[in-house]
Formats: C-alpha cells, structure tokens, sequence
C-alpha cells in the first residue's frame, strides 16, 4: 500500500528541494507530492511543512489558501514534520513583523536572537552549526549526536513546557532547535540542506509512524 506525504505548498521557497530530498531517500512504496489544496492535506498520511521566509507572510498564505483548517486536523492525527518557518508558526505567537498571531499548534513564542553581547556573531544565524539531542525520539534514528544541520534564520522559537524540547543549539545564546511532541517534530535548519544528517531525518520521517 502506498504511503502518501504532501509537502505543503503556501508559496514560501525551498519547496522543491524539500520534496526532492525526501523523494531520494523514499521507498518504491512512498509518493511525495506538493499540494496547496486542503484535500491534498487531508488524504495525504503524513505532512511536511517548509517554509522560509517572514511569519507574517506565511499566516497571511495560510489563511488565503484556506489551509490552515486541514493543517490543524492533520496536527492532531498525522506524523507532521515542520521546517524552519513550518516550525516557528507552530507556536502562538511570534515577535516577527512586530507581532502576528500563528497557528498555535503548540504553546510558545519566537523570539529574535539578541547578539548585543557577542560583538562577534552575525545575524542572521546562518550556516553549519550542531544540534544536541535532549529526547530519544525515532527521528534522530541513526544521527548521531551533536551532529551539524545548515541554518539560516534571525528568530527561533521559546516552547513554554521545555518537555516539548527535541533538541538544543547555540549562537550566542543556547534556543530550542528542534521539539516533539506526539505525533509533531519539527526543527529550525534545513535538513534539505544538511548533507547526510539532514537526509537521514528525511527518511527517518517517511517511516515514522508518529508515535
């Protein structure tokens, strides 16, 4: 039986190296597509949601594309991977564009990095940097720990229960690079980007069953 997985289009870039990479690691018996349509969303078995790009401009998508409603179905039912902006819109609130309420999936904030004590660290935060896995969870299956992923982003996001906490980072100050929560993983950098470690969370996901 084939296993369906939509890549959640909203406009927002990267998506194709997302399906891309995913469909290099997937098996004959797993068909990735790129859908804005909510009943893609809907029929799909699993969700990845990408994004780069502002937080505004995502709900704003979101809302116009009339998505938003499948997301939080498939958000409570779906093994769901978000991505670097298809994290930080999971919380409730975001200090992006002065303030936008987002999908509030998950309690929490996004807040931008503070450098003014590290003179020497550029924003945004871009390039190869470590994740510490905090949880054993089956997406970090076979990456080995402190493994580098390729960043690029000025906000990262604040969970209010640290338990929802997959993974740690630091620049100039430590921030939560990935979470999990039940059937939700999500994570700041870009795997698509990220050489074999971000490939084997790819595939991790495609045979994750959420659980």
């Amino acid at each position: 039986m084939t296993k369906l997985i939509t890549v959640v289009d909203y406009g927002m870039g990267n998506l194709r190296s997302v399906s891309k990479a995913a469909e290099h690691v997937a098996d004959s018996q797993t068909k990735i597509i790129v859908s804005s349509k909510p009943e893609d969303i809907r029929s799909a078995d699993a969700i990845i949601f990408p994004g780069q790009g502002a937080a505004k401009a995502c709900m704003s998508a979101l809302n116009h594309t009339g998505m938003i409603h499948a997301l939080h179905e498939a958000a409570e039912e779906k093994p769901f991977l978000g991505i670097c902006m298809g994290l930080q819109v999971l919380m409730e609130h975001s200090e992006e564009n002065d303030g936008i309420e987002c999908l509030s999936f998950l309690k929490g904030k996004v807040k931008q990095f503070d450098l003014s004590g590290h003179p020497e660290l550029k924003m945004p935060h871009m390039g190869w940097n470590q994740i510490n896995q905090t949880v054993d969870h089956p997406m970090w299956h076979k990456i080995e720990q402190d493994s580098r992923f390729y960043f690029v982003h000025s906000y990262f996001v604040e969970p209010e229960d640290n338990q929802f906490i997959a993974g740690n980072t630091t620049h100039g100050q430590t921030f939560a690079s990935a979470i999990a929560h039940d059937n939700l993983f999500a994570i700041q950098a870009h795997p698509e980007k990220s050489a074999d470690a971000g490939l084997q969370l790819l595939k991790n996901f495609i045979t994750w069953n959420g659980q």
